[in-house]
C-alpha cells in the first residue's frame, strides 16, 4: 500500500495550465499517480497507509524563492516556519554576491562583520567549514526546507584580491576562476554579485565576463544584484544584460525593480529592453517580491569609497570628522552610489533591526523621525547609529512604486523572491509574506496573475532556471515537495506594523513526500538538504 493519498484536490500543477481535480498519491518522496477526476468517473480509487481530504484545497508544487537570505537561518533555527509556512520547499541561498563561503579565516571574519544585519553576527553558529562543498554538506545534515547555493562574487574577491578598489592582476582572476570553478564542482547552481555593495562593486565589466564564462562553462546561471535601481538604473540593466550575453552565460536579474522618484512609471522601458533581449536569443529570467520598499542595511547606502578595506576602515572613517563630513556630502548632495546614484532621503529610511538592543528605540522610524526628536541633523542620527551599533543596523527604504511593481510581475520570465531579510525587531514584511501576498492580493484581490500563471510563477519557472529535472510541477515522478492552499482565503499575515505573522490558508506543505506544515502548524521534521547543480 503507498504512504499518502491527497484526495480530491485541485491540482494546480505549475505549467500554467488550468486546474483539475484529482487523488494524488505520494510514496517515498515522489509523486507516484495522479488519477485525475476520480470520484466523478467512478473507478477505482487509489488507497495508502494515510488519506488526506483535499476538499477546497489548491494543490501546487512547493515555492521556489529564488532570492533568499536565510544562509545562517536555516542553520541556527530547525523550525525556519518564515518559510515553510509559506509553502517554500526550495530557498537559493548566496545572494547579492556575501556570504559564507568560500572562505579562508580573515575573509570568514570580514564577511561575518560586512553581513550582520543581513544574517546576524553569526555568534550562535559553528563555522565549520570554508569551502562551498563544505556548506552543502552541512546543510545535509538536514534543514526545514531544501537551499541551493549561488557562489557569491563579493566574497570570491574578497578572498583573491581584498577589499580594495582596484583591478585584479592576472593571477588574482586566475584565483577567481579557480574559486568559481570549484564552487560550480562542488554543487553551486551559479554565481551572484551585489554590484553596490563592497568589495564586489569594485569589479570591472571584463573581470566579470571572465568570472561568468566559467559559470556557463558548467551550465549555471550569473545572478546579480546589478550597479543602480536608482538614477542609473536602466543603464545598469543593461550592462548585465551585455555582460551575459558577451559571457554567453544565462541571466537571472535579481529582486527586479525600478525604484526611487526618477523611475515612477518606467518599468515598461525596462521590459521592452530585456524583450529585445529576450527576442533576439537571450537567456533571461527575474525575480521579484510583491511589495514597493525594499530592505538593506544601513551601511549600503555610503559611498564605496567609504567601505574600500573592509568593515573596520568604514568605521575609521565615519569616526574621523573629515572624512565622515565627505560622506555625508556624497550621500545627501550629490547621490552616492551606495544609494543607487539618488541623495538620501531621510524620511523614506526607516530602521529595521540593530545589533545592540539598547538601541532598539530607533527601530520603527524613520531617521528623520528619531532626528527631528533629538535636535539633531539626520547625518548625525545615522552616522552615530552605525558607529555605536558597528554597521548592523537593516533599514527599510520606502522608495518604490505599486504600478511598476504590478507591471513587472505580469512578464514572461518573471519569478518570485523574497530577498527576506530574517533578522531585525521589525523585518520587511516579505521575509514572512511574499508568496501567500502573491497569491491573495495580486491573484484573488486584484486579478493580476491568475492562479495558474502565478503558480508558474513561483514554481515551474524557477524549477527550469535552476535546471531542475524533477521539480516544479506535480507530475508523476517528481519529488513530492508540495503546498496545498485554500485559494478563498490564503494570505499574508505579516505587515510592516507585525512583520513576524505566519500567513492564513496555508494548512499543508510536505517537503520530500514529508509533511513540514501540518494543519497549519509546523512539524519537526527536516526533509530539507542541499539541492545541487545537476550536471550537463
Amino acid at each position: 500500500m503507498e504512504e499518502l493519498v491527497i484526495r480530491d484536490a485541485d491540482v494546480v500543477d505549475g505549467s500554467g495550465d488550468w486546474s483539475y481535480r484529482a487523488d494524488v498519491v505520494v510514496d517515498g518522496g515522489r509523486v507516484v499517480s495522479i488519477v485525475k477526476e476520480a470520484a466523478d468517473a467512478g473507478c477505482q480509487r487509489p488507497k495508502a497507509r494515510r488519506e488526506l481530504d483535499a476538499e477546497g484545497l489548491v494543490l501546487a508544487p512547493g515555492f521556489i524563492d529564488m532570492h533568499a537570505h536565510s544562509d545562517l537561518a536555516l542553520l541556527r533555527d530547525p523550525d525556519h516556519s518564515a518559510k515553510a509556512a509559506q509553502g517554500v520547499t526550495l530557498e537559493v541561498l548566496g545572494q547579492d554576491g556575501l556570504s559564507y563561503a568560500p572562505v579562508d579565516d580573515r575573509t570568514l571574519g570580514e564577511v561575518r562583520r560586512a553581513i550582520a544585519g543581513w544574517n546576524g553576527p553569526g555568534d550562535d553558529v559553528d563555522f565549520d567549514w570554508r569551502s562551498v562543498g563544505g556548506y552543502l554538506d552541512r546543510l545535509d545534515r538536514g534543514i526545514a526546507v531544501n537551499a541551493a547555493y549561488l557562489i557569491p562574487q563579493g566574497t570570491v574577491r574578497a578572498l583573491a584580491v581584498g577589499w580594495e578598489d582596484r583591478q585584479a592582476t592576472p593571477g588574482e582572476l586566475d584565483r577567481m576562476r579557480q574559486l568559481v570553478a570549484e564552487g560550480m564542482e562542488q554543487g553551486a547552481v551559479g554565481m551572484s554579485s551585489g554590484l553596490t555593495y563592497t568589495p564586489g562593486m569594485y569589479a570591472e565589466d571584463a573581470e566579470l565576463t571572465e568570472l561568468c564564462r566559467v559559470v556557463a562553462s558548467y551550465g549555471g546561471y550569473y545572478c546579480p544584484h546589478h550597479r543602480s535601481y536608482g538614477a542609473g538604473a536602466l543603464g545598469a540593466y543593461a550592462e548585465m544584460v551585455a555582460l551575459a550575453r558577451e559571457a554567453d552565460c544565462p541571466l537571472h536579474l535579481a529582486h527586479a525593480t525600478m525604484n526611487f522618484g526618477v523611475n515612477r512609471g518606467r518599468a515598461p522601458e525596462l521590459l521592452s529592453l530585456l524583450d529585445e533581449a529576450l527576442d533576439a536569443g537571450a537567456d533571461i529570467t527575474l525575480d521579484t517580491y510583491p511589495y514597493t520598499p525594499g530592505c538593506t542595511t544601513l551601511v549600503a547606502l555610503l559611498p564605496s569609497w567609504a567601505s574600500e578595506g573592509g568593515p573596520e576602515e568604514v568605521l575609521r572613517r565615519l569616526a574621523d570628522e573629515e572624512a565622515a563630513e565627505r560622506i555625508r556630502h556624497h550621500l545627501e548632495d550629490i547621490g552616492s552610489d551606495g544609494c543607487h546614484g539618488v541623495p538620501v532621503e531621510w524620511e523614506t529610511i526607516e530602521i529595521s533591526g540593530v545589533g545592540d538592543q539598547a538601541l532598539g528605540e530607533y527601530v520603527g522610524r524613520t531617521v528623520l523621525d528619531s532626528a527631528r526628536e533629538r535636535g539633531e541633523s539626520p547625518w548625525a542620527v545615522a552616522r552615530g547609529l552605525l558607529l555605536k551599533d558597528r554597521l548592523a543596523p537593516t533599514i527599510l527604504q520606502h522608495v518604490g512604486h505599486e504600478e511598476n511593481v504590478r507591471a513587472i510581475m505580469r512578464h514572461r520570465v518573471h519569478t518570485g523572491g523574497s530577498d527576506g531579510i530574517l533578522q531585525g525587531a521589525k523585518p520587511h514584511p516579505r521575509a514572512y509574506g511574499t508568496f501567500p501576498h502573491y497569491l491573495g492580493h495580486y491573484v484573488r484581490e486584484l486579478g493580476v496573475l491568475s492562479l495558474e500563471e502565478c503558480v508558474a510563477h513561483l514554481t515551474s519557472r524557477p524549477a527550469a532556471r535552476l535546471r531542475l529535472p524533477d521539480r516544479g510541477l506535480v507530475r508523476e515522478g517528481y519529488k513530492a515537495d508540495l503546498v496545498l492552499f485554500d485559494p478563498r482565503t490564503v494570505a499574508a499575515g505579516s505587515t510592516f506594523a507585525e512583520p513576524r505573522t505566519l500567513p492564513t490558508g496555508i494548512p499543508y506543505v510536505l517537503v520530500d513526500g514529508r509533511f513540514v506544515i501540518e494543519d497549519g502548524r509546523r512539524t519537526d521534521v527536516l526533509a530539507g538538504r542541499a539541492v545541487r547543480r545537476t550536471p550537463r
